[in-house]
């Protein structure tokens, strides 16, 4: 099934809103109580204490008491683990416990052993801040004020361009190289016109001023220097300059690049120099790159992605783009694995790689949550070869993930060695289904080819719901344009 669109929320209202109001409207009940707003308005609707009225409105008369409990149950839950706020944040546990014992951030115990941090109490942090004033759910609400066109080139197993779709955009063109991921964009969208083949060989001129939009995640590659300052002509030869060449066929008010967030420092920083400056030369003004973590849009994963939003120079003075707005809640592997706020069923069945007996063994004494430092040291010692007397913290070696942490970023195979991906509660690396919800697919979403491929196609791509966010904002940035006669 697909992902919910309606998101629960953290949001809620001051109790003095509701000893001072007679009436809220289904909206307001709905953050208040911190429910999916069709059950918040079921429940109250059943009390015989409320009487609805026209337009939407629950009287209050007599439901003080009610609300009270709901606003307790909603400050109780206005919590996170030290774990994940670690994910969140990007710093190590060890680094929140150290907040925790100096008082900067106090972690409480609760009756039931739980350790967590107030998110009240955590105001002076900016990205808990931010979750506070989100907004979130209003730009779920955004729509398209007429068609926009779109192309995409590297569109892979389908992430970007579905996260696009759904925002509202029109694909008239997907261009991919790989045969399966082909395959696999024919097969849920027979309608889309996806163009396989080498991108070296694709004339876009056709589609010159008749497209919004273009986007791309184009591999990172270092660019020849030679000692020189490039320009467009001189990135010849690699991915980008095809991804430059299309924008430059094409001309369309705004483009979108997707890439590793290394991208920023690769090559000393000159890689993304010259990116800069070609974008420039093409007649378009960058937007401040940005590194977007995926936990912080509704993703179970810890990924980041960079993204680069450039608007032609004619358009550009008249227009300001925005950044989505991060969602209030932190997502888990059990969101992603069971029925919730992220989809309305447990995970499906499906193929999955298995280990060979020897590592099932060995993965069966890591608990939920661990990795190779709670092995045996002998058996440690032995799965881990010369990786063992290694620096660094080799934390993805015989990992295990936690139901109640979002999964670490997937790469395109579940059981390296280097980069495990154990299901937190069975021994075996997760199934295609399960990476597939990690990146937030919709259960509908099939992926062709051999299981190889079909990871491969679900850890290059963008989650869904990362996608779906930027697409919004999108959106919102042509919305802008449409309204101004640009």
């Amino acid at each position: 099934m697909s992902p919910h669109p309606n998101r629960r929320t953290t949001r809620t209202l001051p109790l003095e809103k509701v000893l001072r109001s007679s009436v809220l409207s289904f909206a307001e009940i709905s953050y208040l109580c911190t429910r999916e707003p069709s059950k918040t308005t079921r429940a109250l609707a059943k009390n015989k204490k409320a009487a609805p009225l026209p337009a939407g409105i629950l009287h209050l008369r007599g439901l003080h008491q009610h609300i009270t409990q709901e606003m307790s149950m909603t400050q109780h839950n206005g919590t996170i683990s030290p774990n994940n706020l670690s994910c969140l944040l990007g710093v190590s546990r060890a680094t929140i416990e150290a907040w925790g014992r100096s008082g900067a951030c106090p972690i409480h115990t609760g009756a039931d052993g739980r350790r967590y941090l107030k998110l009240s109490e955590l105001g002076h942090i900016e990205e808990v801040r931010e979750m506070g004033v989100t907004k979130w759910e209003e730009e779920m609400g955004t729509t398209p004020a007429c068609p926009y066109t779109s192309v995409e080139l590297f569109a892979g197993g389908g992430g970007l361009a579905l996260g696009m779709e759904k925002a509202g955009f029109r694909h008239v063109l997907l261009n991919e190289y790989d045969k399966y991921a082909c395959q696999t964009l024919r097969k849920n969208h027979p309608e889309w016109n996806v163009a396989e083949g080498d991108i070296h060989g694709m004339d876009f001129t056709a589609y010159r001023d008749r497209v919004a939009f273009l986007s791309g995640g184009f591999p990172c590659q270092a660019f020849s220097y030679a000692g020189k300052r490039l320009g467009f002509e001189e990135t010849r030869g690699t991915l980008f300059y095809e991804l430059a060449r299309a924008v430059k066929e094409i001309r369309p008010k705004a483009f979108l690049c997707e890439n590793v967030r290394g991208l920023l420092e690769h090559d000393g920083g000159r890689t993304m120099e010259t990116i800069r400056r070609v974008i420039a030369e093409l007649g378009y003004a960058l937007v401040e790159p940005r590194v977007l973590k995926a936990i912080r849009y509704d993703v179970p994963q810890k990924r980041e992605r960079l993204f680069l939003v450039a608007i032609r120079d004619d358009i550009a003075p008249h227009v300001r783009f925005r950044w989505p707005d991060v969602c209030p809640s932190v997502r888990t592997l059990r969101d992603a694995l069971c029925k919730g706020a992220l989809y309305d069923t447990d995970v499906p069945p499906s193929p999955g790689q298995q280990y060979p007996e020897g590592k099932r063994k060995v993965m069966e004494m890591v608990p939920e949550g661990g990795d190779w430092r709670d092995l045996p040291k002998d058996v440690a010692r032995n799965y881990m070869k010369g990786s063992y007397n290694l620096g660094g913290g080799k934390t993805g070696m015989a990992r295990r993930l936690s139901m109640d942490e979002p999964s670490l970023t997937l790469t395109c195979a579940p059981a390296q060695k280097q980069t495990e991906r154990c299901h937190p509660t069975e021994t075996r690396p997760l199934t295609v289904r399960e990476y597939a919800r990690i990146q937030t697919f919709p259960d509908n979403w099939e992926f062709a080819g051999p299981l190889s491929a079909q990871y491969k196609q679900i850890g290059n791509a963008v989650p869904v719901n990362l996608a779906w966010a930027m697409g919004r904002a999108l959106i919102r940035l042509f919305n802008d344009m449409h309204a101004q006669g640009l």
